[in-house]
């Protein structure tokens, strides 16, 4: 038997039902994906199967014992205690378990999370406070566990962790999420709520992006069919009806029905039409970094740190929460004096900030206002538009327009901040964490929009396929103030790292012996035939110049993977060259290690 089933559910807020007469299924062990529009009533129908929201019509079945939890996107102000308490306090009376396990298994999923288990809930920042949240709801064990974009303000660490979790955990969850890598990652089905509708699409993400593709293409062909065809109905129906004959006013009828449906037909809303006001040019050399250090107290934030960065440059910035990224943020663009070291900011600059906590609206005035004041215009690449107009490029509807900025959703109040900023001309864009609660329409749009933004980018993100997609470097903090840069996104980080992992493992070859290096006292000679080839011989003196050769073919395809418009004009190259780094990476690491044995046997024939 199913765990959950909704059967004809209806949900009504004005004349267009935001469900309509939905039919949903849960079995158990299903990692069940909801995709939508911002405002297509993702939230609302996880709402009714918890119970919190009743709809207009309709049936809900679940297992009499079927415990369900819910982490909404919101944090609650109404939450008190430590953390111990509050993540104590998502655990079920209803379990057979002794009190000694169920704290046992708080306190291991506390230290698996990195939970400071004494420390009050209100004092903690939001991405730990979401993190407590996230404990706290998984503590219960549910049979069905609700995420609303359980990723918003979690670290990289606290994502990979989650994932891990989720995947080997035998939980049935029904999640919404913007991260793409996650969906691909976690979900076994997807289901999509769109004007009204749920439709299921038993596949994985890439599939299904083809499948909508088509299916909306039918659609619009469809559409287009029905409508020529009103069209005709409508002028034959203009030339007078000649004769009351039968098969006229069966026509006339069935031009009734025919303009009935069309009235009812919901349009897909509009594509989001995202511009950024680009500003005059900067400088060459935008931000000059020179051993620059900062710490609070004791605790390093950026240790030794030097980097240049120059005009068209993209950098995305990952780190821990709490482990510096605003602060190098605010170092770099000399909003916070360096302890030692010095930046050197370039001419010219135009600095646009994208702050995470959307700080820069203001609840209480509207929509409208928090754009363009009392104004009913505001200039836009050098000509004037109506705040309407401009508002609804970016997917407000005109009754949304005038509401307070207080009653938007994530997505929305994103968007809001998106439209205030990008009229300010920038050719310096800082943007942390721009990407929580767009839906994937609009995240697509943004990407494109960066990724032809010709001047200097600053990206802060969690979000990995944002970050593969946009960026051509990346300064990551490695703890204890270390920042390191490595060429690429997200995947060329781990993977890079992982080759300097496995190097930093091997030894380094022992360098030949020369005048004034002084022989070893004692050398431990292998048993047996210890004999050094001439051919080895010959080996050894041409790895050094095999290996500098490799490192130089490496560097070369490293240089065109970060050039911006290869992802563009030569997206099919991409895979290729990666694979080739990869190849050469392999062939560096097994060459160092061929030098070491080489090395080893020629000391050892001495």
């Amino acid at each position: 038997m199913p765990l959950l089933q909704l059967r004809q559910i209806t949900l009504r807020y004005s004349s267009a039902p935001l469900l309509d007469q939905v039919d949903f299924q849960v079995d158990a062990g299903e990692r069940i994906c909801l995709l939508g529009r911002n405002g297509a009533g993702k939230t609302s129908l996880m709402r009714i199967i918890t119970g919190e929201e009743t709809p207009n019509d309709g049936e809900i079945i679940q297992s009499s014992d079927a415990m369900m939890t819910r982490l909404t996107q919101e944090i609650p102000g109404d939450i008190a205690g430590s953390v111990r308490d509050v993540i104590h306090g998502g655990l079920r009376h209803d379990r057979h378990e002794e009190e000694w396990e169920s704290d046992i298994r708080i306190e291991e999923l506390m230290e698996e999370m990195r939970l400071p288990a004494e420390h009050a809930f209100s004092a903690l920042s939001g991405g730990l406070k979401r993190r407590v949240l996230l404990a706290r709801a998984l503590a219960g064990q549910p049979d069905i566990l609700l995420l609303d974009e359980p990723t918003n303000h979690l670290d990289l660490d606290s994502i990979l962790w989650l994932e891990r979790y989720l995947l080997t955990s035998k939980l049935t969850i029904f999640f919404v999420t913007h991260d793409r890598t996650f969906l691909r990652k976690l979900a076994t089905r997807i289901v999509e709520l769109d004007r009204g509708r749920l439709t299921s699409w038993a596949c994985d993400y890439d599939t299904y992006l083809e499948r909508k593709a088509a299916s909306l293409d039918a659609e619009e062909k469809q559409w287009a069919a029905f409508d020529k065809k009103l069209a005709q109905e409508e002028a034959w129906l203009r030339q007078g009806v000649k004769a009351r004959r039968t098969r006229n006013e069966g026509r006339v009828r069935a031009l009734q029905s025919m303009r009935t449906e069309r009235g009812q037909r919901r349009e897909r809303e509009g594509t989001a039409r995202i511009e950024l006001q680009t500003g005059s040019m900067s400088g060459q050399k935008v931000i000059e970094a020179k051993d620059i250090s900062f710490a609070y107290g004791e605790t390093p934030i950026v240790s030794d740190f030097s980097s240049t960065i120059w005009r068209g440059d993209k950098i995305g910035i990952i780190g821990p929460n709490g482990g510096g990224k605003t602060t190098l943020l605010k170092l770099l663009l000399g909003q916070l004096e360096p302890q030692a070291g010095s930046v050197k900011l370039g001419t010219n600059l135009q600095i646009v900030y994208l702050d995470q906590l959307r700080g820069q609206i203001d609840d209480a005035k509207t929509v409208a206002q928090n754009v363009a004041g009392d104004a009913e215009t505001v200039t836009f690449q050098g000509r004037p538009r109506h705040i309407h107009s401009y508002l609804q490029d970016f997917l407000f509807r005109a009754d949304r327009i005038r509401m307070p900025a207080k009653m938007l959703s994530g997505g929305e109040r994103n968007r809001l901040l998106l439209a205030r900023l990008f009229l300010q001309p920038a050719n310096v864009l800082v943007m942390d964490e721009p990407t929580n609660d767009l839906d994937a329409e609009t995240l697509e749009l943004l990407e494109e929009l960066l990724l032809e933004y010709t001047g200097t980018l600053l990206l802060v993100s969690h979000d990995r396929a944002f970050l593969d997609n946009v960026v051509t470097s990346t300064l990551v903090f490695e703890g204890e103030g270390r920042i390191i840069e490595y060429t690429g996104g997200y995947e060329d980080w781990v993977r890079q790292r992982a080759v300097a992992l496995a190097a930093a493992a091997v030894p380094k070859p022992i360098p030949v012996e020369t005048k004034a290096s002084p022989k070893p006292a004692t050398v431990i000679k292998p048993k047996g035939d210890a004999k050094f080839l001439n051919r080895e011989r010959r080996e050894l003196e041409e790895l050094p110049k095999q290996i500098e050769g490799w490192e130089a073919e490496l560097a070369d395809v490293a240089t065109r993977l970060w050039e911006p418009d290869l992802y563009q004009k030569e997206p099919d190259l991409v895979p290729k060259l990666k694979a080739e780094s990869v190849a050469l990476e392999k062939r560096i690491k097994d060459g160092y290690a061929r030098w070491e044995e080489l090395e080893a046997k020629r000391l050892a024939s001495e």
